[in-house]
């Protein structure tokens, strides 16, 4: 390609020109025959879904090795390669089904797996039976800032803790969504064994019984440390189940409240039902057998060209895994969960950043980092073994974008960054996006907490300001993503037949780029705003931003 056609400048740029009179970095050009290629690849067949652990998924890898290579960037992951390579430990059932029983006032109910209970799997021990009391502790939620101690006046040590999925109405949902996902570690800490969730109104309808039975015989998958151990949050929670229907009615046997009272208070506005010890004794029994296989994260780095930022690190971010092959088939007798969209389009937009950016004449401020994450689909475990093992230090890294499932099937006008109110990372992304004449929307569905579930909240939990980036509601998009939910997604119709809009996938790598480079350039690192939350519980010490 003739040289003179590589770089062009935008009109908003242009103007920015005259406004300022100096020239910004020219933005280069986005090809979406090259965005295409790269799903096409990721997406075929031949990959199998890019399972963690798999021959395709390691294919995967591979090739998005070599295109960091053939772009000219360093190799950032361990012992000079491009690779972090992670051990998993894969937890499957055994052919005996788990069990628990309820013992009370009413006799004793026992229930199979998947028979309105979901026994988990433990990655600590392989074949084990408990028995302990059981006390309801309403959402299971302790956090002085927001006022809440549902632990207040219990006695749960060695006992068996029963509390409600989610977190109550009024609460923020992307802290309450936090805190739904330390409900294990806090009943650890004031000495529970077990822990039982019991879904409220709302929960069910964020997800329903009939979608969780649809998981129900998924192996667990965790990493494992360097002490040879399955990482595990709270190790000390040996049981762990969710109950529905007459399961979750027979823990509450004789107690002084029905659970549907419980329920309907949990769904008034702040609603926080107080907990109680239960008349009832719950015992468990699981077998299950364990397996384990390495799988890597892909690591790319490209050095800063200012000598006082270039030891600061802005990470890019994007799943590189998959479903894989699923045993029950969908339309068409099709088993392989190829995930065009989920995520093989947002590892396109990563390949192309790193492509255009290592290109570019002007290199950033601060160093970059491009980071293909494995294990995203079963619990962000690739993300989070790069937060606890990070390839450089972890100090260093000032802010991150993760990609995840960008919805490509029509030109996107505007942009959602979840998070993006508790750092100036949503500023950023807003000044990146507005040369392009794109706008940076509110959280459309924040009953779903999607900022703890995608792996830029990994290193969120280190104390790093982060994001997640998707387009946005506008211009049709509603329709669009409500379709996709609802059928393609985490299914085999997530392929290439679908009618994905090239475009707009160049269209997001470029806005990708814009947005890396405002936060690599800028005279100042992503900041928490102060009295932010997860800036506070998270980076106590670190400096703040003005809101």
């Amino acid at each position: 390609m003739n040289k003179k056609n590589i770089f062009a400048f935008s009109v908003a740029a242009l103007v920015s020109v005259l406004a300022h009179g100096q020239a910004p970095a020219p933005v280069p050009v986005f090809s979406p025959e090259r965005f295409r290629a790269h799903v096409e690849f990721l997406a075929d067949d031949l990959l199998e879904g890019r399972k963690t652990g798999t021959r395709g998924h390691e294919i995967a890898a591979r090739y998005t090795a070599s295109q960091f290579e053939a772009s000219g960037l360093r190799p950032g992951g361990e012992n000079g390669s491009w690779y972090q390579p992670i051990t998993f430990q894969l937890t499957t059932r055994a052919t005996e089904p788990a069990w628990l029983a309820i013992n009370g006032p009413a006799g004793e109910q026992r229930f199979s797996h998947a028979d309105n209970v979901l026994v988990w799997l433990s990655t600590r021990e392989s074949n084990y039976e408990i028995t302990a009391p059981l006390v309801f502790v309403g959402f299971g939620i302790v956090d002085k800032r927001l006022g809440l101690d549902d632990y207040r006046g219990l006695n749960v040590k060695g006992r068996i803790v029963v509390v409600l999925r989610g977190f109550p109405k009024g609460l923020p949902s992307e802290e309450g969504a936090h805190l739904g996902a330390e409900k294990a570690r806090v009943a650890e800490r004031h000495g529970a064994v077990g822990l039982i969730g019991i879904s409220t109104l709302q929960s069910e309808k964020v997800a329903p019984w009939n979608r969780m039975l649809e998981y129900a015989n998924e192996p667990t998958y965790a990493w494992v440390g360097a002490d040879g151990k399955a990482h595990e949050e709270a190790p000390g929670i040996r049981a762990r189940a969710t109950l529905n229907g007459p399961a979750a009615e027979a823990v509450f046997a004789g107690s002084p409240r029905s659970l549907t009272e419980i329920r309907q208070e949990a769904d008034r506005d702040k609603g926080v039902p107080r907990g109680f010890a239960l008349k009832t004794r719950m015992s468990m029994k699981v077998t299950s057998s364990w397996t384990r296989v390495t799988s890597p994260n892909v690591v790319a780095i490209l050095p800063g060209a200012d000598a006082a930022l270039a030891r600061e690190y802005v990470v890019l971010s994007a799943h590189l895994d998959h479903l894989g092959i699923k045993d029950v088939p969908g339309a068409n007798g099709d088993r392989i969960h190829n995930g065009a969209l989920d995520n093989a389009a947002g590892v396109a937009a990563l390949l192309e950043v790193a492509r255009a950016a290592a290109s570019a004449p002007d290199k950033p401020r601060r160093s970059m980092i491009f980071l293909a994450t494995t294990a995203e689909e079963n619990g962000l475990l690739g993300a989070d073994y790069f937060g606890h093992n990070p390839t450089v230090p972890i100090a260093q890294i000032v802010g991150n974008v993760d990609l995840d499932m960008p919805m490509l099937l029509y030109p996107f006008t505007d942009v959602i960054a979840f998070g993006a109110n508790h750092s100036t990372v949503g500023r950023q992304v807003a000044e990146a996006a507005a040369p392009m004449a794109i706008t940076l929307s509110p959280d459309p569905m924040p009953e779903q907490g999607v900022f703890t579930r995608s792996d830029h909240y990994q290193l969120v939990r280190q104390g790093v300001p982060a994001v997640l980036l998707a387009t946005g509601m506008a211009n049709g998009g509603g329709n669009f993503w409500g379709q996709f939910l609802e059928g393609a997604y985490h299914s085999p119709r997530d392929d290439l037949s679908q009618a994905i809009d090239w475009n707009a996938g160049a269209k997001f790598a470029e806005l990708n780029y814009r947005i890396t480079r405002v936060m690599a350039d800028a005279d100042m690192p992503p900041l928490w705003y102060q009295g932010d939350y997860f800036g506070d519980t998270f980076a106590p010490k670190a400096a703040r931003a003005a809101r």
